[in-house]
């Protein structure tokens, strides 16, 4: 059996992409593998569209904010593709998704040597050292877990994804079996519905493009610099100190950072569309504001009723895209029969330190640690990039400060 891990990370998305990369500088040696199910790393592959960029900035990339002198920084990145200088010229805070998709496999390429892909782990129990669990035939040892299992599709209830039917996460991934659509059809008000009424208006110049939400428009996102503030790591130590009164108005008040908004420019370019085609007499693309979706079938037959007046239109799409968001994936669900263990608050929530570790009572020796699915704790860079390089840090400062006791525990029981 392979030496007892001091961590395991269970998922190899951004964040423990992250903390691989903390890994990899910490002064000391660390024993640490991270396990991903998916063949190769991958993050949003279905909507790294050509021209979407990110909502943040790239100084907030992998490292930046915990180290400013890491040779994995999204600027190191640059030069060595070629684009430094570019990027410079550009005056641009916000780079392609693409490219930072890009930077994302650069940095997970220079850490392989610390992660099992195709890696799926299974049968997590206790024992003496922590947790052991299994991946294929292997059989793996470590004192703490640091589960990033990312986010799930969000569908309305009642709604089945067909090929007709699809969840924006896979648009990319399934556009190409479209053939000539005539009619297209978009749920949901925020970024990435809005991206998806652009993407489909422009691949098929033929098609009527019909945009469904619940709001009067699309919203614009709130990133003025104070408001900003709410990403700030400082942030985090505020909202887990504050009562939990004061954290729901929190969310509340600055929602519109991040959930159900859309990129200025992105709002202004869909109106000059649907301006310019009522002007020349063609009018495609089509945004149906307060309505919603009903009578759904998976050959995509559907209406499109007015919740103000209860008008119905009846459409025949050819695809009908849910850009309806995501939820948090249950974080402890691979634990099985150990999930007990992890205490929980009167709302069922999971209770969790500053450090980002779950409480558990004592049937667990080993420490649980989350990357992702504390918001309410933590607040609203939980699942998001603006934070995640100090995140991590501070994980891992809290890992070695673990080891270093359990290691210390034999040596005090046998001075006893």
């Amino acid at each position: 059996m392979e030496p007892v891990l001091d961590l395991a990370g269970i998922g190899f998305g951004p964040s423990n992409l992250a903390l691989a990369i903390a890994v990899e500088e910490h002064a000391l040696p660390v024993r640490a593998r991270f396990f991903e199910r998916q063949p190769r790393f991958g993050w949003h592959r279905g909507m790294l569209l050509e021209d979407a960029t990110m909502q943040v900035s790239f100084l907030k990339d992998l490292v930046t904010l915990r180290n400013p002198t890491s040779g994995f920084s999204f600027l190191c990145y640059l030069r060595d593709r070629g684009r430094l200088i570019d990027f410079v010229n550009h005056k641009n805070l916000f780079p392609l998704r693409k490219e930072f998709h890009d930077y994302f496999e650069w940095a997970a390429e220079q850490v392989g040597h610390h992660v099992s892909y195709g890696a799926e782990v299974s049968q997590v129990r206790t024992c003496d050292d922590g947790f052991e669990f299994t991946v294929g035939e292997q059989q793996v040892r470590a004192r703490n877990l640091v589960l990033a299992t990312g986010l799930e599709a969000n569908l309305p209830d009642g709604i089945e994804t067909s090929d007709r039917i699809w969840h924006n996460k896979d648009l990319l991934t399934r556009v190409d079996s479209l053939k000539n659509p005539r009619q297209v059809v978009v749920v949901g008000a925020g970024q990435s519905a809005a991206e998806a009424v652009a993407f489909f208006h422009d691949r098929f110049p033929e098609a009527e493009v019909h945009g469904v939400f619940a709001r009067y428009g699309y919203s614009p996102a709130d990133d003025s610099s104070f408001a900003n503030r709410i990403f700030d790591p400082a942030a985090v130590d505020d909202f887990y100190s504050a009562p939990e009164e004061v954290k729901q108005k929190l969310m509340g008040y600055h929602a519109n950072t991040n959930y159900g908004v859309v990129d200025g420019d992105l709002i202004e370019e869909l109106y000059r569309r649907v301006y310019r085609e009522k002007v020349v007499g063609r009018q495609r693309l089509l945004l149906h504001n307060t309505s919603k979706l009903t009578d759904v079938t998976a050959d995509g037959k559907c209406v499109v009723e007015s919740l103000a007046g209860g008008g119905q239109l009846p459409i025949d799409a050819d695809v009908i895209v849910y850009a309806t968001g995501y939820r948090p994936a249950n974080p402890v669900r691979l634990l099985g029969d150990l999930a007990h263990h992890c205490e929980r608050d009167e709302r069922g929530r999971l209770k969790v330190t500053r450090d980002y570790r779950v409480v558990t009572d004592n049937g667990l020796r080993g420490g649980i640690y989350l990357q992702g699915g504390t918001e309410h704790t933590h607040g609203i860079t939980s699942s998001l990039l603006s934070n995640t390089a100090v995140r991590v840090g501070e994980i891992l400062d809290s890992v070695l400060r673990r080891v270093a006791q359990q290691q210390a525990e034999p040596k005090l029981q046998a001075v006893k």
